[in-house]
């Protein structure tokens, strides 16, 4: 039953023939095993771990805020983007994934449920970020992670870049494109489409209807709000509730004790240095962010499918690594540099584990994928970005995993499914 007939393998395009061999119930059951093992195998050490790049984090903050008033200085921009940066990709992500819910012993922060939400005063202390955590927990956590390279993903590169694929202009004015919008995409795709997830999925709970003419999947940017209609929210209510209090308080209140010490030292430029260097490093870290986390799940080699999955089952386990790439692995600092983001296929198919953890299953898995013959993509970021780009500009498109397998694959999950309830109840 898992594996098609020999007339369908014979429809395999190049580079998809590893299909035609391959058995998706021993792959299900070694990556759930593994992922079972790492769960309960967490503990203090990765309360310890999290506390060190937390440390590191801070560190970062530190030599930002205390240099940032004596001129514009690479050492500050790069201190403030860098403490930015790792706030959001490993803190907040993989604390807002449950990541420490179970093994860490305070409860009332490192938990999903309490981690930046429930109050303006919890998004400042914990992730004070464009993006309401809210709003990404729902974007991120939820739609992006369990539609992965589907319609329904939030994050699809090839869709949301639709317009700019299907441009009629030169290439050139399209990589200026990339380049700005690489330079300022946390405000102006990323915190706009995380609200709309938001609110959208409200409006599922409540049961409201979504008004005709409206595709939810459809990305909502600033250029929206400022040049289209949006459905969902106004722009005064986004600048209000989820950029505004950003805005106002990290590059403006924030410096404000340079005003008084720049009164002390006679430098009456301390304050304004400080907004200057809070800006450049904002494109910095959207720079760096782009790199590291919009690559994760773009390019030629990366597979898109047409219907959805059960989570956790075998078809979910499998397109975690068909449309997810794993950038060089195995020391912190390299990993705190990347963000955490080259563990993107472990950390797809476990959301909720620790980063430490994402260390130690990453050569396994590579070894599980080896051994049943599915493509384990491990490359150079900057590599990724330029793969990235050729789909963000229309030069090259993603792959469709093959559809016939695609549906066979789905009929197994609910085999090996009803067989695992059926062991259950014995």
């Amino acid at each position: 039953m898992c594996n098609p007939t020999k007339t369908q393998a014979e429809k395999l395009q190049p580079g998809d023939e590893w299909i035609a061999d391959f058995d998706l119930r021993s792959f299900t059951k070694e990556i759930r095993e593994l992922g079972n093992k790492l769960e309960k195998e967490q503990g203090p050490d990765d309360v310890r771990h999290l506390n060190k790049i937390v440390g590191w984090s801070n560190i970062c903050f530190l030599t930002g805020f205390l240099t940032m008033g004596f001129g514009i200085n690479p050492i500050s921009i790069f201190a403030l983007s860098t403490w930015t940066f790792s706030r959001w990709t490993m803190i907040a992500h993989h604390t807002c994934h449950g990541g420490y819910d179970k093994c860490h012993p305070n409860k009332k922060r490192w938990n999903r449920f309490k981690f930046g939400v429930g109050s303006s005063w919890r998004r400042i202390c914990d992730w004070f970020d464009w993006m309401m955590p809210e709003a990404w927990n729902v974007e991120h956590n939820n739609r992006h992670h369990y539609n992965l390279s589907e319609l329904e993903d939030p994050d699809l590169v090839e869709n949301n870049l639709s317009e700019l694929r299907e441009m009629k202009i030169p290439l050139v004015l399209k990589y200026v494109y990339v380049a700005v919008a690489a330079a300022t995409w946390k405000w102006l795709y990323y915190s706009p489409n995380t609200y709309k997830e938001l609110k959208l999925a409200k409006w599922r709970r409540e049961g409201k209807k979504i008004p005709e003419g409206v595709v939810p999947s459809d990305a909502v940017t600033i250029k929206t709000l400022l040049f289209d209609t949006c459905a969902f929210y106004t722009l005064t209510e986004f600048f209000t509730v989820v950029v505004g209090p950003y805005l106002l308080l990290h590059f403006f209140v924030l410096p404000m004790p340079l005003i008084f010490v720049g009164q002390y030292l006679g430098n009456g430029d301390m304050y304004m240095n400080a907004v200057k260097n809070l800006f450049l490093a904002d494109i910095l870290t959207n720079l760096h962010g782009f790199v590291a986390v919009v690559t994760n799940h773009a390019g030629d080699d990366m597979y898109r499918f047409r219907a959805g999955c059960r989570p956790f089952s075998g078809s979910f386990y499998l397109r975690q690594v068909l449309a997810s790439v794993d950038y060089p692995y195995g020391s912190d600092l390299n990993d705190f540099m990347h963000g955490w983001l080259n563990y993107q296929i472990e950390h797809h198919m476990w959301p909720n584990l620790s980063m430490l953890s994402y260390q130690k299953s990453a050569p396994i898995v590579r070894d599980i994928c080896k051994r049943h013959n599915v493509p384990y993509i491990q490359e150079n970021v900057f590599w990724r970005t330029k793969k990235t780009v050729d789909i963000m500009t229309g030069t090259s498109s993603m792959k469709w995993f093959p559809e016939s397998f695609e549906k066979q694959y789905l009929e197994t999950d609910k085999i090996i499914e009803a067989a695992r309830k059926m062991q259950k109840s014995e």
